[in-house]
C-alpha cells in the first residue's frame, strides 16, 4: 500500500507517519483496496467540567496525545475492528456480521443498540466505533456497507478523564464520513459522536469532550458554551503560561453511577427551580419525564446567576428519587433517569453548574488581561473553587485531593497557580496551570514520594480532527 495520495497540513501531526506504516503493513487490509485515515486528540478540561449538560461555557485544551483509525471498506459482510496496544499486538478484537447490526427490516435502533453490545462485554468496546456507523445509517442516510475494516491506534489512555473515548469516536465519525462521503461540519460530526456515546455506549456525557475533540487548536483553549454547542471561538494561552495534566493513578468512567447520579441530580434541581422561579412545566414524553416552558433561562440551569438562586428559598440538601418523583413528577434530561431508592445530591449538584459557569466566564476575562497584577492569583482560586465544588458534589478522590494539595503547596513561590480535577472526577487527571519555565517534576516528586506512584504528565497540545481532515492511503 501507498503512502497518501491526499497531503493537508494537518498530516504533519505527532505520529502520524508512524500510524501510515503500521497501516501499510497490517494484514486485516486489503492491499489493492484504498484506507482512509483520521485522527482526534484527547483533552484536558481546564474549567467547565460536570456543567456542560446545563449549559456552562468551558474552557477545553486539547492534548498532544491523540487516537487514530484507519477504515477499509470490504465485501465479506463482517464488521471488524483491532485496538492495537503499546507493543503493536493487538489489545482488542471484534469481530461480527453485518447484520448484526443492520437486519434486513432495518437498522437497530438505538435501544436495540444499547443492549445487543451491553450483552456481549468481550465486544463492548467496538459500540464506540460500530456505533458511529449505525448513527451514519440511522442519521444520515448511509447505506449499510457489506463490510468494514477499522484499526486503531490511540496514545490518549484510557479511565484517566481526558476523553479516550469521544477522540476514538470523533476519529472514527470522521473516518467513516471520509469513507461514505458525508459532508458534516465539526459541530454536527461532534454531535453526533456525542449521540453515540450517550445513545449506544450508555454514558451520560456532555458535548464538550465530542467538540474539543474535533473542532480544538493547537495551543489554544476551546470556548464552547454548552447551549448545546456554541463556539465562542479560542482562547490563546498566554506565552508565560503553561498547561500540564498529572495522572492520579486512579481510575475515571464517565458511564460510572456517581457521574450520573450528578447529572440526575443536576437537573432534578432544575426542576425544583423552574418551580420556585413560576414556570410553567407539563408531562413530558415518557414516564420521570417533564417539559418546562422556561423563558427564564432558556432551559439551561447554568444561566441562573449565583445572586438568583440565592434569592430562592433554598434547594433541599438530598432527596430520594421516590420523594422527588412524588413530588415533582420528573426531568427533562432524556439521558439519564431518576431511580427511586437513590439519595440524590440535589443542593450540591445543581448549584454546581450555576456557580462554575460565572467562574469560567471570570477565567476567559481574567486570562484577556495579563496586565492585571492579580492575575494568576485569580485564575489559580478559581481553579481551587471549581475542584472543592467536585468535591461537594461527591466527585472528588484522595489521590486527586493530594494532587491539587501538592500544587497548592508549591504555590506561585514555585510557579504553580492552581489545579482542580478534570472531567467527570472520581479520579483520573488533574489539570494544573503555572508559569511556563516551572519544573513539574517537582510535584510529580512530592506525589511519588506520598503513595509510591509517579504521574504520568501530559503536557503539549494539538489540532483536532477538522485541522487533520482525512488522508486516503493507497489507489484511489
Amino acid at each position: 500500500m501507498s503512502r497518501p495520495v491526499l497531503i493537508r497540513p494537518g498530516f504533519n501531526a505527532p505520529g502520524f507517519g508512524d500510524f501510515v506504516d503500521e497501516v501499510s503493513a497490517h494484514p486485516m487490509f486489503d492491499p489493492a483496496r484504498a484506507v482512509v485515515v483520521a485522527r482526534a486528540p484527547g483533552r484536558l478540561d481546564l474549567m467547565g467540567g460536570i456543567a456542560d449538560y446545563s449549559g456552562s461555557l468551558v474552557l477545553q485544551w486539547p492534548l498532544r496525545e491523540a487516537t487514530y483509525v484507519a477504515l477499509q471498506t470490504g465485501g465479506d459482510g463482517r464488521l471488524q475492528a483491532t485496538s492495537l496496544g503499546a507493543s503493536g499486538e493487538p489489545a482488542r478484537v471484534a469481530d461480527m456480521a453485518v447484520t448484526d447490526l443492520f437486519p434486513p427490516g432495518g437498522p437497530l435502533d438505538w435501544e436495540e443498540a444499547r443492549a445487543w453490545f451491553a450483552a456481549r462485554p468481550d465486544i463492548g468496546w467496538s459500540a464506540y466505533v460500530f456505533g458511529c456507523l449505525l448513527a451514519l445509517v440511522r442519521e444520515k442516510g448511509v447505506s449499510p456497507p457489506r463490510g468494514l475494516r477499522l484499526l486503531v491506534r490511540s496514545t490518549v489512555p484510557e479511565g484517566k478523564g481526558v476523553s479516550s473515548s469521544a477522540a476514538l469516536e470523533v476519529a472514527t465519525m470522521q473516518a467513516l464520513a471520509a469513507t461514505f462521503g458525508v459532508t458534516m461540519d465539526p459541530r454536527e460530526l461532534a454531535l453526533l459522536a456525542q449521540k453515540v456515546e450517550n445513545r449506544v455506549v450508555g454514558a451520560a456525557c456532555g458535548v464538550m469532550d465530542q467538540m474539543t475533540a474535533a473542532c480544538g487548536g493547537s495551543d489554544q483553549l476551546l470556548a464552547l458554551l454548552c447551549q448545546p454547542a456554541e463556539l465562542e471561538g479560542t482562547v490563546a494561552m498566554p506565552e508565560d503560561l503553561e498547561v500540564w495534566g498529572l495522572d492520579s493513578g486512579v481510575r475515571h468512567a464517565v458511564s460510572g453511577s456517581d457521574y450520573g447520579s450528578v447529572r440526575t441530580a443536576a437537573f432534578m434541581g432544575a426542576r425544583v427551580l423552574a418551580e420556585r422561579a413560576g414556570l410553567h412545566v407539563m408531562p413530558g414524553d415518557a414516564p420521570g419525564r417533564v417539559a418546562i416552558m422556561d423563558l427564564r433561562w432558556g432551559g439551561h440551569l447554568a444561566n441562573a446567576t449565583p445572586s438568583e438562586l440565592a434569592g430562592f428559598e433554598a434547594l433541599p440538601e438530598s432527596l430520594t428519587g421516590s420523594e422527588f418523583l412524588a413530588r415533582y413528577g420528573g426531568i427533562t434530561d432524556d439521558v439519564t433517569r431518576v431511580e427511586p431508592e437513590r439519595v440524590y445530591a440535589v443542593r450540591a449538584c445543581a448549584s454546581h453548574p450555576i456557580h462554575e459557569h460565572f467562574r469560567v466566564r471570570a477565567f476567559a476575562a481574567v486570562l484577556h488581561n495579563p496586565a492585571d497584577p492579580a492575575r494568576d492569583l485569580l485564575l489559580g482560586e478559581l481553579m481551587y473553587q471549581s475542584h472543592a465544588s467536585y468535591s461537594a458534589c461527591g466527585l472528588g478522590s484522595e489521590a486527586t485531593d493530594l494532587l491539587v494539595a501538592l500544587v497548592r503547596e508549591a504555590g506561585p513561590q514555585r510557579g504553580f497557580f492552581g489545579a482542580k480535577i478534570t472531567g467527570g472526577g472520581s479520579g483520573g487527571t488533574v489539570a494544573v496551570l503555572g508559569r511556563r519555565d516551572s519544573d513539574i517534576g517537582e510535584i510529580v516528586a512530592a506525589f511519588e514520594a506520598r503513595t509510591g506512584r509517579a504521574p504520568h504528565v501530559f503536557s503539549g497540545s494539538s489540532s483536532g480532527a477538522a485541522a487533520f481532515g482525512a488522508a486516503r492511503l493507497g489507489s484511489r
